[in-house]
């Protein structure tokens, strides 16, 4: 990031909630930049009155808050049991063939696509399923997730 960070989108947020909301504070910061930038943390401490360790410490305990960027579309993998078993592995390992991606590399460089795998997604019944922006997207295989980094690419532009 650059030194020139805008910080009235945090300005703006921290207006709607009250200084010990950090949990809500945090997450629609994360909404908005699609992760937590690191200029926040000195920032909000001193906004808030709260020490940068604390707030730092809640955005680590919670696997849902992430430092890194991630892209606009987040497609989260079920590699829950049910999902496990119909193939979700063969699914993944499409995802990130189509976009040159990796276990450790999990963001595209163009911001457009993270790819994530999660324990499950409560849609065991559809499985294997993933979700891209929290929509589901049941009965997937191999080719339909392809098909749909098309779609979304097609979207995008």
């Amino acid at each position: 990031m650059d030194n020139q960070f805008d910080f009235s989108v945090v300005d703006k947020i921290t207006e709607e909630f009250p200084p010990t909301a950090i949990i809500s504070i945090l997450q629609a910061i994360q909404e908005h930049f699609h992760y937590l930038p690191r200029e926040v943390f000195p920032y909000l401490s001193k906004k808030l009155g709260v020490g940068e360790a604390r707030i730092y410490g809640v955005a680590t305990f919670y696997e849902n808050f992430s430092l890194e960027p991630k892209g606009k579309y987040v497609i989260k993998c079920c590699d829950g049991t049910a999902c496990h078993v119909r193939g979700s592995t063969a699914i993944l390992d499409k995802l990130r063939e189509e976009l040159e991606l990796t276990p450790a590399k999990k963001t595209t460089d163009d911001l457009m696509f993270t790819v994530e795998t999660v324990s499950c997604l409560g849609a065991c019944g559809l499985a294997p399923a993933l979700t891209v922006n929290d929509k589901v997207y049941p009965a997937m295989t191999p080719d339909k997730a392809a098909a749909l980094i098309k779609e979304l690419r097609a979207e995008a532009e």
